[in-house]
Order: C-alpha cells, then structure tokens, then sequence
C-alpha cells in the first residue's frame, strides 16, 4: 500500500505516523510519502517522525517531496491535511469579523466562509490530480472546514473520499463514561454537519442512557460539554451537542470573551508554531521532545475561548485515546481490511437524514468497509436542529459554488445568508475586510 500525506510537514502529522507506526504491518503498509509545498517544513517535521520510530523500535521508511505529481502518483489512499494561507490567515479569520462585533472563530461563522474560499480551489486541484493520477484512491479529508471541503471534493472522486473530523468522537466517548458505560458497547445516535451536530440518544442494546444523564448535574459536570453548556440549557435540548454549537447558542457571550482575551486562538498558535518551526538541525530525540512540549501547550488552549464565556476557567479535557489520527486510521483500516466498522465521519447523506437530498455531505454514523461509508439513517431530528442544518447547509453549498466560480456576488450571499452575520452590509464589510488581509482571496473572484 503506498500512503501519501499531503500536508505533510504540518504539526499534526507525527500523530498520523505515529498511529501508522502501530498500523504498518496489518496493513501492509509499504511506502509513506509526505508532501508540503514548504521544504522546510518537512526537514522540521522529518526528525520528529524519526524519534518516534527510534521511541517505538519500529521502522517505517518514508520520503519527503514538495512535488505533488509525484506524491499522489499510484497512491492507495491519500490523507488531506492543509491549511491554505497558514496560521497568517487564521488569524485573518478570526480577527476580521471582530471588528464588525460578529464571532471570529477558524470553522464557524464568517472566518469558516473564508477558510472555505480559500482552500477549496487548491483541495479540488488535488482532488484532480487524484483521479488523474491515482485513479481509485480513497482521500481520507482532515482538512478543515472538513464538511464543505469534503463536499467539493464529492464532486470529483465520488464516493472514494471521506472527510474526519474528531470532534464527535470526543464527545461521544466523554458522554459514555460519563454515563458509566464503556464507549465500545454502546449505539450513539448523533446527527447533524461538521462541527453542528447533537447527539440525541446513547443506547446500551434496547435501554436509553442520555435522558437519566441530563437529570445528574454532578455526572454532567465530569466532562467538557457537560460543564460548557450546563445542564438547565442541555435538559431544554434534550440532546447534548457538539461543542461548536457554543458559538450559536452563546455568540455575543463568545464574542465578548474573545475581545477580552489578549490573543485569539490562532495569534496563539501562530506565535507558538513560529518558535517550533524555527528550531531546525535537532537530531530525532531533542525533535521529539520539542513537539511534545508544543503539542502539550497547544492542545491545552483548545476552545479556549467558549470556555472562558462559559466561565469554565479549566483545562481542555485531553483524551489521549482521541484524535483525528484515530479517526482516520480507523477509516483507513476500514476500508483496507473491510472491517465494517461503525464510525462518525463526513459523507454523503444517501437517506440518513430525510430532508436533504443523497448528495448532501452529512456527518453522522456509518458502517464503512472496502466500497466506503454507508451512513446510518437516523430518522426525525428536532424542528430546531433541522432548520439550523438546513440553513448552514444551503451557507456551505453557496460557499462552495463561491470558491468553484470565483463569483463575490457568491461569496458575499454565503456570509449574509449565515445566522451569525446580522446584515448584508455587515456581509460586504467583512469581505471586503478579507481581501485586504488576504489579498489573494480577492484575486480568486472573476465578479
């Protein structure tokens, strides 16, 4: 099997090796390529990857390549893991809307749009170049915002590409052991897009579990969306949702927070990333330690913000056994081996939720083996859930046509169509505000 990471020097990655490295031989794992477009990212990336190896008495060759011919050439599967513009537009994503009292955030709201504008023509060119030059690869998407990117995508390789996100996972093994079950045996019927999803029942064979867990306030408090929302607010859901859902059901609390917090999220993380990436000519163990000690730093500030405007001044719940490497390695395995196994991934809707159409790109569970996802049909969803999934879904889909034609008349309709975004003005200034922080965005539109 041959591997392509593209991405490839990206922080994340000796995660996804590291995962690899317990994987290699059932899968008959034969060539690792990594590809970024910034050869000093992969020589920064390359001795952390070696330490892990050396750490696991275990080797798995790989190579590195800044040409993106030759890493997708003959590959089985490729795993997307790019961030267009880097942690600089990040932070463009963030702050711009700010300065129109509207959340700035990576994935939601106004900042997601112009993620999306931006990465989806590079994601659809690797997407072609994949069905040129790999034909019947499976993309494995990681790269965010992983719905709308995952959906643009569709549209060249068909059913052959799955986008992961590690967000419901999380939440559904937290609400398991909170109810006092092991995540493993137990059915959790979650619904919804990527990073707007709820989990309305966990079931243990026939008994219902989530009805008595909203009741304990004490059990509720053990994990992080538990003490994000509270329980008053989750027992008037009656479901649990994912922790994006904040940025909706709290926005002027959030946006708040993030004003009185000194650095956003991405400053952060761009400031840290900086010093990382500086620390060239380490040998494998001192590489390793240094991205241990960063990754610790940085996983820690994770929704840093919702909880801060929740008043939850704690750590970030880390889970040492979560993790899109988790996710993806399980679809990979999935697939390759034809487990059947049952996870919660990004793909096309076929009749799990009946009022979108089969094409929709849907995050939910899927039974997943050698032909791909099979989503699970998950039936009636509540009135309000529905028509927020609706609207966003109508949001990604004007967005994608935005970035796939160059329009700003497209671009702008996405963010006034968004329920973060309180004006059509608001939508223009915005926009207007990115193409002056991101000039090449403004050359990507044709009107």
């Amino acid at each position: 099997m041959k591997l392509t990471i593209v991405g490839g020097g990206g922080f994340r990655v000796p995660l996804v090796y590291g995962a690899l490295l317990a994987k290699a031989e059932r899968l008959r794992l034969e060539e690792v390529v990594l590809h970024d477009v910034e050869e000093d990212r992969l020589a920064r990336i390359a001795p952390v990857l070696r330490g892990l190896a050396e750490e696991h008495g275990q080797q798995l060759p790989f190579r590195t390549t800044t040409d993106l011919d030759d890493a997708v050439e003959g590959a089985d599967f490729v795993f997307s893991a790019i961030r267009v513009g880097q942690l600089e537009g990040r932070v463009a994503d963030e702050s711009v809307p700010l300065g129109h009292g509207v959340l700035g955030q990576e994935t939601t709201g106004p900042g997601g749009i112009c993620f999306a504008l931006r990465t989806i023509p590079t994601m659809v060119t690797l997407a072609e170049k994949i069905r040129d030059r790999a034909p019947g690869a499976w993309l494995i998407n990681f790269t965010n915002p992983a719905g709308m990117v995952t959906e643009a995508c569709q549209q060249i390789l068909g059913d052959h590409v799955v986008g992961i996100c590690d967000s419901p996972s999380g939440l559904c093994r937290r609400v398991a052991t909170a109810a006092g079950r092991n995540p493993d045996d137990v059915w959790f019927d979650y619904f919804g897009l990527n990073h707007l999803g709820w989990l309305k029942e966990v079931r243990d064979k026939d008994e219902p579990l989530l009805g008595r867990l909203l009741q304990d306030d004490a059990a509720l408090a053990t994990f992080e969306e538990g003490r994000l929302f509270g329980g008053d607010w989750l027992r008037s859901l009656e479901m649990i949702p994912n922790e994006y859902l904040y940025y909706f059901y709290y926005a002027a609390d959030t946006v708040n927070a993030i004003r009185e917090s000194p650095n956003s999220r991405g400053a952060f993380l761009l400031e840290q990333q900086r010093e990382f990436y500086a620390q060239n000519g380490q040998g494998p163990e001192e590489a390793l330690a240094s991205w241990r000690k960063t990754r610790h730093d940085r996983e820690r500030t994770y929704m840093a913000e919702a909880r801060s405007a929740a008043g939850d001044c704690g750590e970030h719940d880390l889970d040492e056994n979560a993790g899109y490497e988790s996710e993806a390695m399980a679809a990979l395995e999935a697939i390759a081996l034809n487990t059947r196994a049952v996870l919660i991934l990004n793909t096309a809707n076929r009749s799990a939720l009946p009022f979108l159409d089969s094409d929709a790109v849907v995050e939910v569970p899927a039974i997943v083996g050698r032909t791909g996802p099979i989503p699970v049909a998950i039936g009636e969803v509540p009135a309000h859930a529905r028509a927020l999934i609706e609207t966003m879904k109508d949001v990604e889909r004007t967005t994608i046509a935005a970035a796939t034609t160059g329009s700003r008349q497209l671009a702008i309709k996405a963010l006034a169509l968004h329920p973060l975004v309180p004006s059509v003005n608001t939508a223009r200034e915005i926009l207007a505000g990115y193409e002056q922080r991101i000039p090449e965005l403004g050359r990507t539109f044709a009107s």
